[in-house]
């Protein structure tokens, strides 16, 4: 029997938490949510609300075994390391892949992870992938849009080169998008329930329309909660594609052509979803993620 790998599961650190409690501001701050916990928040609106779990390495080999997964690819959450300046960004980087680095060491059967880089800074992103993988990095975790800037940036161009020339895999993971407060995204953390998706399915709707795929045919793209809207909505893109001529300007075919070289994990809730997804990306595209 194979083993359950999962792909798409998060942990964190005390040290990270005080990094950007103390430098995350005016952007980002940590304030208590209804519940109790202390959660995330974007220019007001909470996102992401660490749990005990995430803090525990521990729990999570206790939590893995009561679930039945053999493997856990661990990565940082939203927001990630793009804050604080340099110096900052690329020290939040280099304590979670430490911190991840370690718990791989202590049980290599059990723990690998996807290492952060501070995208916002090219050369210091390269450096931080090498010295990454030298510590163990199966590949990369990136924020669906990064500081509000796409994943197609031309400034990034040079990270994803690297990537590519390593043809590592590449977990897509949404985070708070741009516009969080005139949509009204504060009520309800709708930036959590609509947001993230909303974000997943931009940024994988931009790359397939930008030639992405094309121009780094190597990486492995992995599409955080199922690509987010992308199954559903894969049949508007096609026929977009056939009826609006800047769809074409830089691809040749048809998205859900494209959606075949994606990949995408199981985190959907729904078995509709996933029978969606399984549809759109196929049945040896779509990796279990908790």
């Amino acid at each position: 029997m194979s083993p359950v790998i999962d792909v798409h599961t998060h942990m964190l650190s005390q040290p990270y938490m005080r990094l950007l409690e103390r430098h995350g501001k005016p952007q980002y701050t940590l304030k208590t949510v209804l519940g109790g916990l202390r959660a995330i928040h974007l220019h007001g609106a909470p996102f992401m609300t660490p749990v005990p779990e995430m803090f525990d390495w521990d729990a999570r080999i206790r939590n893995m075994d009561k679930a039945g997964i053999d493997v856990s690819v661990c990565s940082l959450t939203a927001p990630n390391c793009y804050w604080g300046g340099e110096e900052v960004a690329l020290r939040a980087a280099k304590i979670m892949n430490d911190e991840m680095a370690k718990a791989r060491k202590t049980r290599p059967d059990r723990i690998q992870f996807l290492c952060s880089l501070p995208w916002q800074y090219p050369k210091a992103a390269i450096a931080e992938l090498k010295r990454a993988l030298q510590a163990g990095a199966s590949g990369v975790m990136v924020l669906a849009n990064i500081d509000g800037k796409s994943l197609t940036d031309p400034a990034f161009a040079p990270v994803w080169k690297a990537i590519d020339g390593k043809r590592l895999p590449v977990l897509v993971h949404p985070t708070a998008p741009p516009g969080v407060q005139q949509l009204d995204m504060t009520q309800f953390q709708l930036t959590a329930s609509i947001g993230f998706t909303f974000d997943t399915s931009l940024a994988i709707a931009r790359m397939i329309f930008d030639g992405f795929f094309d121009r780094y045919a190597h990486l492995k793209i992995i599409a955080g909660h199922g690509g987010g809207a992308l199954p559903f909505l894969i049949g508007r893109l096609d026929q977009c594609f056939e009826h609006i001529p800047a769809c074409r300007v830089k691809v040749s075919e048809k998205p859900s052509l494209t959606a075949r070289r994606i990949w995408a994990d199981a985190v959907v809730f729904t078995d509709d979803a996933l029978a969606m997804a399984l549809r759109v990306f196929g049945t040896d595209r779509v990796c279990y993620g908790s």
